[in-house]
């Protein structure tokens, strides 16, 4: 029996997991209340995006007096304040990396944006255009979006597979990506690794003709694809420097690891070299869940390339900029400014590290053969697993980091476990993401810590052989 079989019941819903998904009915804080009568601590945000957790009170009454004053106008007829304000607060919190913004509804639309934003900028560049540039280099293992043009962007083999029929490669290519823990020479050191990819992304620059490239993409801190793994020391330096050579975009996707998610603002402030982009997508944490929302932060020199030309943007939804969407984006960005809560997000995603180094490599810890890796920082941590060599599991046909997700679950915390992030064909591999929200607590944490550890080894105790 799947180790997530028991979770069935009759649905209109096509659900987007091969089991049908409990029902919530309610939510408090990090607490989520199941329609089964369960209240269960969801560790991970819903996938990085419940920053201040549900029921916030200043966010729920910013929205509540947003739609008794204005609930929808559309964006190229009226703009209006909420719009207004959030965009000046992105602007003069990033400490002069943008200059301006656009919104969207959520991460695909924002990095769906930055691909047209790219080109739009090269063919109106300094009023004398480029249009020569039409090709964009991403990195395998990457996951940028679901529509067809952010998956031609990403490297997710999973995700890709089903409509690589359909996808662009004669526009979107790749080099490998920064993961040191799996992919840097033994005989290397950190700053040879960053050196050899550095010339690997040159080389492709040359290769595809320099002047025909239009950015450079990068998760500053890759998310689903491999479970939160950072670039080594100087990558982004290197990368950029590259871009700037030749005249490139340098584009950070921090749709998940953005807006505080690192315990700073930006990820790239901790970690990526403190090297702001010339485009950056921000979308989970800039709303928190409480209205689908995601932004496309600019620099100035982006900003004169459109403003020297067109002047304007050439890309847009209906419901871009929505007022209440944006209330709740603002509320939530000031309740984080204002109550200093990313200090949170440091401190105790320092203690969950230390628990988790515990609790899973310590010298008592079952599941220390298996843990191949512990990584993240602030309010992000990934952890993955080997079993390369672990002839006495047999985890029959549900992956290893799937059985941990539903026996969390069964024991009241929500996490995701993903798979095939150890290889580039995605074949190998298995992963546990947490992202709790930016308010948890010590108590909280160590409660995720406790359950973690008790379902990981669980599992390995019922698939010894």
């Amino acid at each position: 029996m799947s180790a997530q079989s028991k979770f069935t019941r009759p649905t209109a819903i096509l659900h987007r997991t091969p089991w049908t998904p409990p029902v919530a009915k309610g939510a408090e804080g990090i607490y989520v209340d199941l329609e089964d009568g369960r209240r269960v601590l969801d560790a991970v945000g819903g996938a990085a995006v419940t920053c201040l957790g549900n029921s916030h009170p200043k966010v729920i009454q910013a929205m509540k007096d947003q739609i008794d004053n204005l609930s929808y106008v559309y964006n190229m007829q009226l703009s209006n304040r909420p719009a207004e304000s959030l965009a000046n607060k992105l602007i003069s919190t990033s400490k002069g990396a943008f200059s301006t913004c656009g919104f969207v509804c959520g991460g695909t639309e924002a990095m769906e944006s930055v691909i047209k934003l790219g080109k739009q900028v090269y063919k109106y560049y300094a009023e004398i255009g480029q249009p020569q540039r039409k090709n964009y280099i991403a990195r395998q293992l990457s996951f940028h979006g679901n529509s067809l043009a952010t998956l031609s962007l990403s490297y997710h083999p999973i995700r890709r597979a089903p409509y690589i029929d359909l996808l662009n490669t004669e526009r979107f290519h790749h080099v490998s990506p920064a993961y040191a823990k799996r992919f840097q020479k033994p005989d290397e050191t950190e700053e040879q690794y960053v050196e050899r990819l550095r010339k690997e992304l040159e080389d492709k620059f040359i290769s595809l003709g320099p002047d025909t490239i239009i950015g450079f993409v990068a998760e500053t801190v890759v998310g689903a694809t491999t479970g939160v793994v950072p670039a080594p020391k100087g990558y982004f330096k290197a990368m950029k420097s590259v871009c700037d050579k030749y005249g490139a975009l340098f584009i950070l996707d921090e749709v998940m690891s953005g807006m505080g998610r690192m315990g700073t603002l930006h990820g790239w402030e901790s970690f990526g070299d403190n090297v702001a982009p010339d485009i950056q997508a921000v979308a989970k944490g800039l709303g928190g869940g409480y209205a689908p929302i995601g932004a496309v932060l600019m620099s100035q020199k982006v900003a004169d390339g459109i403003k020297n030309g067109s002047g304007l943007w050439k890309h847009g939804h209906t419901y871009q900029g929505h007022p209440i969407a944006c209330s709740a984006a603002l509320a939530v960005q000031n309740v984080i400014e204002s109550e200093n809560i990313l200090e949170n997000v440091r401190k105790q995603g320092a203690h969950l590290e230390s628990l988790l180094q515990i609790g899973l490599k310590g010298p008592n810890a079952l599941a220390a053969p298996y843990t191949f890796d512990i990584r993240g920082g602030g309010g992000f941590w990934g952890i993955e697993f080997d079993f390369t060599n672990a002839s006495n599991l047999d985890f029959g046909e549900t992956a290893f980091a799937f059985r941990v997700q539903a026996r969390a679950l069964e024991l009241g915390l929500i996490i995701i476990g993903m798979t095939g992030g150890s290889n580039l064909e995605g074949t190998k591999g298995d992963h546990i993401i947490l992202a709790p929200a930016y308010i948890i607590t010590k108590e909280q944490i160590e409660t995720i810590a406790d359950i973690l550890v008790q379902s990981i080894e669980e599992i390995l105790k019922e698939a010894t052989v």
